[in-house]
């Protein structure tokens, strides 16, 4: 039997998320390149690009998208309009990059923490070592607190192009958040798939980081910088530096 991870992120994934908003993902992604201060050219990996959208917003600077989803790296291609983006299939743990190969490496909208303890360690390991020395890290991930807080256990709703009945069920077992989807067609069809995330909080990450080799610079609770709070911050986004 395959993990989750390796047929949720198909066909259907682009309908029960076509929500995500591209226009946001521009503005989300002007406001990380505040943090980064990396000139034109920089060559940055976004790892767990899914359908492209802030990689796409950043295509001015020449990067690599990677994704284990073929799937969803077609989808990301169709949007690459300039073509200035190389992308490629790949398992975060075992990125297919030589080591320092990157100036920078972004990891957004929680494409993190779907595997054991010791293989989400090891996708940290990976981030550092194709970065070069002083390379910049940006990983934009849930707040754990904030998810146990306001966590929605059951929702429906119908997708209007294709008619389909999307219903979520979700619950939190022994700090991992997991979604059940199902799919109901018009025509009586089902399909059911699985997402898990841990629930790492700040001092996981602090400890992870440091052992990898990467020293945090900057802690953030959105998009726009505001200082990160445990209990009330959206997000928990932490950039900084390889050793």
């Amino acid at each position: 039997m395959s993990d989750w991870y390796e047929s949720s992120f198909g066909d259907d994934y682009m309908v029960v998320y076509r929500h995500r908003n591209w226009d946001q993902a521009i503005a989300e992604v002007r406001l990380l390149l505040e943090w980064l201060e990396l000139p034109l050219g920089s060559r940055m990996l976004d790892v767990g690009c899914g359908m492209g959208r802030h990689a796409v917003a950043l295509d001015e600077m020449g990067y690599r998208g990677i994704d284990l989803s073929l799937p969803l790296l077609k989808e990301a291609r169709s949007h690459d309009a300039h073509h200035y983006i190389s992308w490629q299939q790949g398992d975060m743990r075992e990125l297919p990059y030589p080591d320092n190969a990157f100036d920078a490496t972004v990891n957004l909208f929680t494409s993190f923490g779907y595997f054991s303890d010791e293989d989400n360690k090891q996708v940290l390991r990976e981030l550092r070592r194709v970065l070069r020395s002083g390379g910049v890290f940006v990983i934009d991930y849930l707040n754990a607190s904030e998810v146990k807080r306001t966590l929605v256990p059951w929702s429906e709703r119908e997708d209007e192009q294709t008619g389909w009945i999307i219903r979520e069920h979700r619950t939190i077992e022994l700090d991992v958040v997991c979604k059940t989807i199902s799919i109901i067609t018009p025509s009586g069809e089902e399909r059911h798939y699985e997402e898990r995330v841990k629930l790492y909080r700040l001092d996981w990450f602090e400890k992870a980081l440091a052992e990898a080799g990467l020293r945090i610079s900057r802690i953030a609770g959105q998009y726009d910088g505001t200082s990160y709070n445990e209990s009330e911050s959206k997000r928990l986004i932490i950039s900084g530096r390889a050793d």
